[in-house]
């Protein structure tokens, strides 16, 4: 939880239904995170964010529709949103290519969807601390 006693509110990005499904179960087990929502593409999920506010926003950096907004203009939405974005991806957190792509998007860590089993929930939290305060 928040240093409010609020649990860490997430918005989930992912164009991959049996990811986010596996992912939304996970964050469920979580009693200090709380999903606030989830997004099949970035055309869902950028405002969104503005909209509900999360604390932080799980974002896959490959989607169908990744080439239909310039990357610092959804980096800019989030940040507006006061989110931190944790880009995620198959091809690892060690692909320049991935690495590159998240800073564009303003990812303030990048997960290799592989290790979501121990790394997603210590990232979420360790982000949602250093949230909004609110």
């Amino acid at each position: 939880m928040k240093p409010n006693g609020k649990r860490i509110g997430v918005l989930l990005a992912d164009d991959a239904t049996i990811i986010r499904q596996a992912v939304i179960r996970l964050l469920e087990e979580e009693p200090r995170v709380k999903v606030l929502g989830e997004a099949a593409n970035f055309s869902l999920a950028v405002f969104p964010a503005l909209a509900l506010k999360p604390d932080v926003v799980l974002l896959d950096l490959h989607m169908p529709d990744d080439n239909s907004f310039e990357p610092a203009f959804v980096k800019s939405l989030f940040q507006l949103s006061g989110a931190k974005v944790v880009g995620m991806s198959c091809s690892g957190a060690d692909d320049e290519v991935s690495r590159m792509r998240a800073e564009s998007l303003g990812a303030v860590t990048l997960l290799d969807k592989a290790e979501f089993g121990h790394e997603l929930i210590p990232a979420i939290l360790r982000l949602g601390d250093l949230g909004r305060r609110t």
